[in-house]
């Protein structure tokens, strides 16, 4: 969906995405720490109004901010202050409403407050690259509900046209041509990793493919940034040793990256 605005200066953008669960179960994974290391990126909550939250992308990439609306088990709300150079505060609110057939319905909403359109990219960016870390959270609690999780965010951005790096990281990956349903193996460097096709998505700015194993998933995406392409690996691991795996694995992906593709 387009970015709304008001007379205000007021900006948003706004997602809806219906998942297998409960409130109670939507409320762990969307309003809790653990709860995001299972499908979306490291994370730390203080769960309480006034608690402060934050998330992890990688090497010097976070941001931090404050909780500011908590009504358990179905509104969630945060400000992050520091989450771009020089950017306003942006305000999350999500919303999470129980549906027949063990659903919910989840509903996020960004927003801002500019005199200007300089934060309009960022703020699409955000729109589209939600519905590939929902669709994990999909998976997780249809495949893995209640189970410990850990993960990690590898990244590498490359100058270049989109498509062309699209091309040669799924050809290195043999992720190349992949369709939903189909049993694909990545190679041993940088980790061998065997799943069902989940889901893929291509468009001009951003494209991923989505495996799912026996215990763990693996986002493995592009996403075009003016001149260049950020790479990014989003490995997720399930169960008692998830921690475990999730350190052995971290270095070697984001290693794997840098020296691939780090120098064009």
């Amino acid at each position: 969906m387009p970015i709304k605005k008001d007379g205000t200066g007021k900006r948003w953008v706004e997602m809806e995405v219906l998942v297998p669960g409960t409130p109670e179960q939507l409320w762990q994974a969307m309003a809790t720490g653990p709860g995001y290391n299972t499908w979306f990126t490291r994370t730390t909550i203080e769960e309480k109004v006034g608690g402060k939250l934050s998330f992890s992308f990688g090497p010097e990439m976070s941001s931090t901010g404050e909780i500011n609306l908590w009504e358990p088990p179905h509104r969630f709300g945060y400000t992050e202050y520091e989450w771009g150079e020089k950017a306003p505060p942006i305000a999350t609110e999500i919303t999470i409403t129980s549906r027949s057939g063990d659903q919910c319905l989840v509903r996020m909403v960004h927003s801002l407050f500019a005199s200007s359109d300089d934060w309009d990219d960022q703020m699409e960016g955000f729109e589209s690259g939600w519905p590939g870390f929902f669709a994990v959270l999909r998976l997780y609690l249809t495949h893995f509900a209640g189970k410990k999780g850990a993960c990690f965010q590898a990244m590498q951005a490359i100058e270049g046209e989109h498509l062309a790096i699209w091309k040669r990281l799924t050809e290195t990956l043999d992720l190349a041509g992949a369709n939903v349903g189909e049993h694909r193996e990545l190679p041993a460097v940088p980790q061998a990793f065997s799943g069902i096709v989940e889901q893929t998505e291509q468009s001009r700015k951003q494209r991923h493919v989505l495996l799912r194993s026996d215990d763990g998933v693996a986002l493995i995406g592009s996403y075009g940034m003016g001149d260049k392409v950020n790479l990014s690996a989003c490995l997720f691991f399930y169960g008692d040793d998830a921690d475990r795996r999730a350190a052995e694995s971290e270095p070697k992906w984001q290693g794997w990256l840098k020296e691939t593709f780090a120098s064009g």
